[in-house]
């Protein structure tokens, strides 16, 4: 098997690390105080987290091609900006203006991880 690049480790460290984040902050979501729309922003970081550190974990060690790294980029920002914008609005109650950009994102890289996998 081809050695993997540095790229494609640290996306898939950067996945690995996600998902302990999202199991931190689901086990704060469940035991604080928190207001019903706060709670409710942080299930949906914490869900969003989980199942794109995971893709990242699974995807970033097998792309080879360059058009392949590309849902590994949309991944990474786009969970930075949905992720990040929620948590910080739940824990914080700053401003959810980045979360319709990391979303897009999020949605991008599905669409190029079938087209990556199409082109195979």
């Amino acid at each position: 098997m081809p050695t993997t690049t540095i790229t494609q480790r640290i996306a898939a460290a950067f996945g690995a690390l996600g998902c302990a984040v999202a199991v931190a902050l689901a086990a704060y979501a469940a035991h604080a105080p928190l207001q019903t729309v706060a709670k409710g922003r942080l299930e949906v970081a914490v869900f969003q987290l989980a199942l794109h550190a995971l893709a990242l974990c699974i995807f970033a060690p097998r792309q080879r091609r360059r058009f392949e790294i590309a849902p590994i980029f949309a991944w990474v920002v786009g969970t930075l900006l949905f992720c990040g914008s929620l948590v910080g609005a739940a824990l914080w109650n700053t401003s959810t203006t980045l979360a319709p950009v990391g979303g897009v994102l999020l949605m991008l890289g599905w669409v190029l991880q079938a087209i990556a996998s199409l082109r195979r």
